[in-house]
């Protein structure tokens, strides 16, 4: 059996302060909020065909929700939740109709770590328009990176679930494989597993048109007081641009772009050494990483591992 996953769709996430999360992302941040309900707002980039990218919900704990991914058929997810079903993977819903912004048929499971995953097919695509020149608004969601605290096991698990491919890893001499970065279409990487303490979101990453409208963007980040964590930089893995920076809850979101794009038949992963700074940052003109830097990206430990959303 093939691919089933074509690629991800949209990044939920629950927090306490539902108001400020939304101003973040719907002002200094370039999403549009497309929809809403009594404390839920779906988020949805301009460039972009999905219904929406990002989802807030208002909630007491701080989590990560839900991370959606899209197939190309029905019957592509009828063909997975059966997959999943015979594997013994614990489904949340069974495939079905959606009652979320644009509808669609899918269902939702707990990946090995207990993160709530959801893949559907037949959503309805959102009128979007090409970004312009200048324009520093996320132009579609580019990538999401998970913290899981063994990180073999659910890279195998990515891999033998949901035929999710390695394209690299990152790694050094004394701290071993600490990231791999893993694809389901010829992009380097719609999904990327990171070392944690414990399982939590590492960071959502949003493509920029290209270079000018990521500084752009980046600028407007650095000025509006929203603290930058890490950046502006180029990784060598996936060739793109960085800049992280926190949300008001402390969730760490990356502007991006020029995200490589592989040819999948030829494509051999390397593993590169993290500790190497032109691997880590190809231009020298990001702050270096260190363990402070890094310790941003663990998060806080995430609520919701095991317990599927209420919405």
């Amino acid at each position: 059996m093939g691919r089933l996953i074509t690629h991800l769709r949209h990044v939920d996430l629950a927090v306490p302060d539902f108001d400020g999360q939304r101003d973040f992302y719907a002002g200094v941040w370039g999403l549009t909020e497309v929809a809403s309900d009594t404390g839920l707002s779906f988020l949805a980039a301009v460039g972009s065909p999905e219904q929406y990218i990002v989802r807030l919900r208002k909630d007491a704990e701080k989590r990560l929700d839900l991370v959606a991914f899209g197939a190309q058929t029905p019957a592509d997810v009828d063909a997975l939740a059966q997959r999943l079903r015979t594997a013994g993977v614990t489904l949340v819903s069974e495939p079905g109709g959606l009652d979320t912004p644009g509808g669609g048929y899918g269902f939702r499971f707990f990946d090995l770590d207990g993160r709530t995953i959801e893949v559907s097919a037949d959503v309805a695509v959102r009128a979007h328009r090409k970004v312009e020149e200048r324009e520093s608004v996320p132009v579609r969601l580019s990538h999401v990176v998970l913290n899981s605290p063994d990180l073999a096991a659910t890279r195998a698990w990515y891999e033998e679930h949901l035929d999710f491919a390695l394209s690299d890893t990152l790694s050094s001499p004394h701290m071993g494989d600490v990231m791999h970065f893993m694809r389901c279409n010829p992009q380097h990487h719609s999904l990327a597993i990171a070392r944690g303490p414990h399982t939590s979101l590492h960071h959502i990453s949003f493509e920029m048109r290209g270079i000018d409208e990521y500084l752009r963007g980046s600028g407007r980040l650095i000025r509006s007081g929203a603290k930058l964590v890490w950046g502006p930089g180029r990784h060598l893995a996936g060739d793109n641009t960085f800049s992280y920076f926190l949300d008001p809850h402390g969730n760490t979101v990356e502007y991006t772009t020029e995200l490589e794009r592989l040819d999948e038949d030829t494509w051999h992963p390397s593993v590169h050494d993290f500790s190497q700074p032109e691997v880590t940052d190809q231009w020298g003109t990001a702050n270096p990483m260190n363990e402070f830097v890094a310790r941003e990206s663990f998060n806080d430990v995430d609520r919701g591992v095991f317990v599927a959303p209420p919405v």
